[in-house]
Order: C-alpha cells, then sequence, then structure tokens
C-alpha cells in the first residue's frame, strides 16, 4: 500500500467545524461533503454523469455486497471499480461489516473472523479482517475500511467494550496485511503485529493503485470506550483519516451528537473524519459543527425511492393528497434539474402511476439536496458565519408549521 497521493489541508474552522480539502488519486474532494452509496457499483436508479452533475465528489461501494456478485475478480478483471462503473472520483469501500452483522443467525463470530451465510444464495463465506482486506485492493477503491465489529447503538457497555477492543485487534491485523504500522516504517515490529502475508491471492486492480486505510472508531455511546478506543487506534498506524462507525444506529441522536463531541477531541485534528452511515439533513448539520467531514447514507435514494423528498421545510411525502395540482417545485430554493423543470404535482403523478421517472428525479432531488447544504456549510466556514447559518437552517428545518411526511 501506498497512500503518499493522499494529503488533507484545512481552510478554515468554526468552532468544531473545519472547511478543508482531502486529495485522492483521483481527485480533490472539498469537505465537508456528503458521499451518494452506490452499495453495488450503482448509486440506485442515478447515472454517474447525473452525480457529476449533482455536484457529487465521491462515492461509496460495499466490499460484502461486491463480493457476493459480481465477485471481486470480475470487478479486478474489468479494470477495478472506476473502471467498471464509469466513476472518474473518488471511491470509498465499507468492508462490510455492518452488513455481515446484521445477518444475525446467517453469521458466527469467533478472534478469527466471521462465518456467514450469503443471503443470495445461502452459501457459505468467511470474512477475516485480512480477507476484507484483500477483496478491497482487487477492488481498488481509493479509500478502504477496516474489518470492524459493529453492536446495536445502545449496546450495552460489556458488549460495546468487547466489540471495540475486537475491532482494534482486528484493525491491528488490517495494518500488518497492508504493511503499514512501526514494523513498515522500519521502527521495529511493534507488539501485536505480526508478518505481512507474502502476496495476495487475488491480484491489485490494474491502474493507480494508491489506497487509504481508514480506522473505524468504535465504542458504542459509552464515552470511556471511545476514548480509549481513539488512543489505542492512534498508536497503530500513521492513518491517512479516521471514521466513526457505531452511530445512528439506534441511539437517541444527543447520544450520537455527544459521542462526535468525543470524537472530536480525542481524533487527529490535521485528518479527515468520515461519519460512516448518517445522512439526513438536521444530522449532516449537527456532524458538521461537531468536526465530521465526510458523510455518507443510503437515505437520499432510499427516501427517494419511497416517495419522500428532503427540503428545506423539512420531509415531505410526494404521495399527498393536496399536492395534486401543486405548481411548485419541491423545494423553491433548490437548483437540481427535478426542481428546476418539474412540478410537486407531476411528480405526485408519477408515483401515482408508478412511473420509474419519479423514483430517479427524487433520488437525484435528494441526492443534490444534502450536497448542496454541504457546499453552503463549507461557503459558511469560510465566510465565518457558519454558527449563525446553522442555526437557522435548523431553526426553519424543525419549525415547520404541521409534519408533511
Amino acid at each position: 500500500m501506498n497512500d503518499r497521493e493522499f494529503a488533507f489541508r484545512i481552510d478554515a474552522t468554526a468552532g468544531a467545524a473545519r472547511a478543508g480539502v482531502f486529495f485522492t488519486p483521483h481527485g480533490a474532494v472539498e469537505t465537508p461533503t456528503f458521499m451518494a452509496v452506490g452499495t453495488q457499483a450503482t448509486v440506485k436508479t442515478l447515472d454517474p454523469r447525473e452525480l457529476r452533475d449533482a455536484s457529487m465528489q465521491m462515492i461509496l461501494a460495499n466490499t460484502y455486497h461486491l463480493h457476493l456478485r459480481p465477485g471481486e475478480e470480475i470487478v479486478r478483471q474489468l479494470g477495478g471499480l472506476h473502471r467498471f462503473m464509469q466513476w472518474d472520483g473518488p471511491i470509498l469501500t465499507d468492508s462490510g461489516g455492518f452488513q455481515v452483522f446484521s445477518l444475525e443467525t446467517l453469521r458466527t463470530v469467533s478472534e478469527e473472523g466471521v462465518e456467514f451465510r450469503s443471503h443470495i444464495d445461502g452459501s457459505r463465506r468467511f470474512f477475516s479482517p485480512e480477507r476484507v482486506i484483500e477483496i478491497q485492493r482487487a477492488l481498488g477503491a481509493d479509500v478502504i475500511m477496516q474489518f470492524d465489529h459493529v453492536v446495536p447503538g445502545q449496546a450495552e457497555y460489556g458488549l460495546a467494550s468487547e466489540a471495540s477492543e475486537r475491532s482494534i485487534r482486528w484493525l491491528e491485523r488490517c495494518v500488518a496485511a497492508l504493511g503499514l504500522g512501526p514494523r513498515a516504517r522500519g521502527q521495529g515490529e511493534g507488539e501485536g503485529f505480526t508478518a505481512a502475508p507474502e502476496s495476495f491471492t487475488l491480484p491489485l486492480a490494474p491502474g493507480p493503485r494508491p489506497q487509504a486505510l481508514f480506522p473505524i472508531l468504535q465504542g458504542g455511546v459509552h464515552s470511556d470506550l471511545r476514548r480509549s478506543a481513539a488512543r489505542a487506534i492512534r498508536t497503530l498506524a500513521d492513518f491517512t483519516g479516521y471514521a466513526i462507525g457505531g452511530l445512528s444506529v439506534g441511539e437517541p441522536k444527543p447520544q450520537m451528537y455527544a459521542m462526535l463531541e468525543v470524537a472530536h477531541e480525542e481524533l487527529p485534528q490535521d485528518r479527515p473524519r468520515y461519519l460512516m452511515g448518517v445522512g439526513f439533513p438536521e444530522d449532516l448539520i449537527e456532524g458538521v459543527a461537531r468536526g465530521v467531514d465526510l458523510f455518507d447514507c443510503v437515505a437520499p435514494t432510499r427516501n427517494g425511492r419511497q416517495g419522500t423528498a428532503f427540503t428545506s421545510d423539512g420531509k415531505l411525502n410526494v404521495r399527498r393528497a393536496e399536492l395534486r395540482n401543486d405548481p411548485r417545485p419541491l423545494d423553491e430554493g433548490c437548483e437540481c434539474t427535478t426542481c428546476a423543470r418539474f412540478s410537486r404535482a407531476y411528480i405526485r403523478h408519477l408515483f401515482a402511476s408508478e412511473e420509474v421517472l419519479g423514483l430517479r428525479l427524487l433520488s437525484l432531488h435528494n441526492v443534490h439536496f444534502l450536497t448542496a447544504i454541504m457546499r453552503r456549510a463549507r461557503r459558511a466556514i469560510l465566510e465565518g458565519d457558519f454558527p449563525a447559518w446553522s442555526r437557522d437552517w435548523l431553526q426553519r428545518y424543525h419549525s415547520r408549521p404541521a409534519p408533511v411526511t
């Protein structure tokens, strides 16, 4: 692994909030930013060119799903993820840990890794930290994630502690597999490190190969576990960036925000922070205010396919009868192609008629809406008015006169 083509520059701050630039081999990413989720090498219903037109800078794909179908060897043979899905910008691959641990009755956890059955055909599979790294190397994303032990957001202390400690041990194995850490830098063996394998079973994806490994900070809603995990992670290697996992999985939002404040205090200030699986508008702004730079979530496309639009006045269910003859766009201030061209009445008609175009238009609007929020947040940080702007935005979002969902 070679991460020399990665860097992070902070251009301005506003309290914990930062406006920066994350440099990758496939381009620079202005932060804070939202990453659309292309789980199976596609952001559902949307063409990569539409994502670019919506100012999307970086997207995410999933190791678990791509391993099962079509398989990492096929992706590698066809040129790696960038060429396979025709996206020339930066890509991050999740390790599949969340998906594997979500299988519950179909998986068995051990210190070595997780044995599970495919949700597609029931075939038996095994993910170890080393195997997950191997798969991600073959896929060829710019940023790859460690394999971690994921637990529910309100997991009791003992379970959260066990998962966090195992995640750190698995991180050590990911670091060793990639030749990072003290051993790789010629500073001695380092306790807990093992020799990297002589070779991977699969060759690397062709083309540019630099990849950056992000560790994942776990610990549930327990601040002491989060703090101890962050300090342990920092001793393992000089990581390019850090991920915050195990949040937005059932815990109350005030607890999630509190854990972000802990992460801001404990993680390096000069590296990007990635909050995994968080993407509702209010959470993006609250996350930025607490030092988060990168976000991802299926929310914009999933909500879009279900008929819910994000707006500055809250979520809007486009199936509502009162929209039948409403000539307004989904959001008066939105500049996406959906809002520029189509009325609420037309989009409601598409959903009532079960026309696929409705799903596409709403998904495109939601993705654009979130990227626009992040661009505006970045501008507010650079201009020095982020506290006032975020306060006003959240007040409007939360003070709509009546629920519209």
